[in-house]
C-alpha cells in the first residue's frame, strides 16, 4: 500500500518491486490501492528512467526483463533500508515489554494461523498480554484504529480503505466445499449452473459497508446464489455440510484444513472469482512504532502457517 506520510518520493520504487512481482498492471493497481491508470502512467515513467521496457507482453502475460529483474532486487534492498531508518528507535524490548496488544479479527482463517501467533507471542513477550477482539457488522474497526484501541485489523474486503496501511499475510484461491459424499463432488467437477443452482451456506457478513470477494464476484457478474443456510461465524459452516447437500464458497486454505478432520470434499469453483487476499490493516500514526513493528512482524511470520495449508495436496 502506498503511504500518504512517506517523507521519501518511494513511490515509484515500490511500484516497480510490486509490478514485477505480480507481472500485472490490474493486480499492482490493487494491491498499491492505485487506479490502473495511475500504474500505467508509473510503468511509462519508469521505462523512461530505465530506459528499458522492463515488462513485455508474451503470449497474454507480462515477463520482466533481465534488467528490470535486477532493478526490482536493487529497489527493494533500498526500501527495506529506508524503512528501518523510519522507524522510531524507541525503548522496547519484546522480552522485558508488559504491554497490551490488541487485534481485530473475524474467524475466517484456519485456527492454527492465531495458534502461530500465540505461541511465538508467549516465547517473545512473556509479560506482555494479547488481545483478540472479534469483528462485526456494528463494529467500527476504523474508528478503533484510529483511537487507538485496536493495534490491527486483519480483513480480505476487496476493497480495504486507503487511508490506512497495509500489508498481505496471504493471497488464496476460491473453492467450495462439499460433503463428500454429495453427487457434485463425486462428480469431481462443478458447472456454474450446478453451482448457482446448489444450495448454499453462507457466513454472516463480519463487517459493514464491506462486502467479501464472493459476493463482490457473483453482484459483478449478476449472478446469484441460493442462501439456503447462514450461520454467525466461518468456523462453524464446515460443520455444518457432512450429510447435506450444502456448498461452503471459502479460500482454499480454509477449506483444506477443515477437509483434514471432516468428511468434506474440495472441489474447484466453476464461477472465475478474484483470489481472496487476506492482510493486516494499521493506522499511520502506529506505523513507526518499535512495537507496532514487533507485532506486524510476528503476524506475517504466522501467515507462512496459512501458505503451508494452502499448498496441501490438492483435492478435486
Amino acid at each position: 500500500m502506498i503511504r500518504a506520510d512517506d517523507p521519501f518520493d518511494t513511490y515509484l520504487l515500490r511500484v516497480l518491486c510490486t509490478l514485477i512481482a505480480e507481472q500485472s498492471v490490474s493486480r499492482t493497481a490493487i494491491r498499491l490501492n492505485q487506479s490502473q491508470p495511475a500504474i500505467s502512467a508509473a510503468l511509462k515513467r519508469l521505462r523512461e528512467i530505465f530506459g528499458d521496457p522492463l515488462l513485455n507482453r508474451e503470449k497474454n502475460v507480462m515477463v520482466p526483463t533481465e534488467r528490470a529483474v535486477q532493478l526490482a532486487r536493487s529497489a527493494q534492498a533500498a526500501l527495506v533500508a529506508l524503512d528501518k531508518l523510519l522507524v522510531d528507535e524507541e525503548a522496547f524490548d519484546p522480552a522485558t515489554t508488559e504491554q497490551n496488544f490488541t487485534v481485530a479479527m473475524p474467524d475466517y482463517l484456519a485456527p492454527t494461523f492465531f495458534a502461530h501467533v500465540v505461541k511465538a507471542f508467549r516465547a517473545s513477550a512473556p509479560r506482555a498480554r494479547l488481545v483478540t477482539q472479534a469483528l462485526g457488522p456494528q463494529y467500527d474497526y476504523e474508528q478503533a484504529l484510529a483511537e487507538g484501541t485496536v493495534d490491527i485489523v486483519i480483513g480480505n474486503w476487496p476493497s480495504p480503505p486507503e487511508h490506512l496501511h497495509l500489508s498481505v499475510l496471504l493471497e488464496d484461491e476460491v473453492v467450495c466445499v462439499l460433503a463428500d459424499d454429495n453427487p457434485l463432488a463425486k462428480a469431481g467437477k462443478m458447472t456454474a449452473e450446478a453451482y448457482l443452482q446448489a444450495p448454499h451456506i453462507v457466513p454472516m457478513p463480519y463487517s459493514r459497508g464491506q462486502r467479501g470477494v464472493v459476493e463482490t464476484g457473483l453482484g459483478t457478474l449478476r449472478l446469484h446464489r441460493d442462501r439456503k443456510v447462514s450461520c454467525p461465524y466461518f468456523s462453524l459452516a464446515p460443520n455444518l455440510i457432512p450429510g447435506t447437500d450444502l456448498i461452503l464458497t471459502t479460500a482454499r486454505h480454509f477449506a483444506n484444513y477443515y477437509a483434514a478432520s471432516l468428511p468434506l470434499a474440495i472441489v474447484g469453483s466453476p464461477i472465475s472469482f478474484p483470489f481472496m487476499r487476506f492482510y493486516q490493516l494499521w493506522h499511520p500514526s502506529r506505523h513507526r512504532s518499535a512495537s507496532h513493528v514487533w507485532l506486524r512482524g510476528l503476524l506475517t511470520d504466522a501467515s507462512e502457517e496459512l501458505r503451508r495449508l494452502r499448498d496441501m495436496p490438492r483435492q478435486a
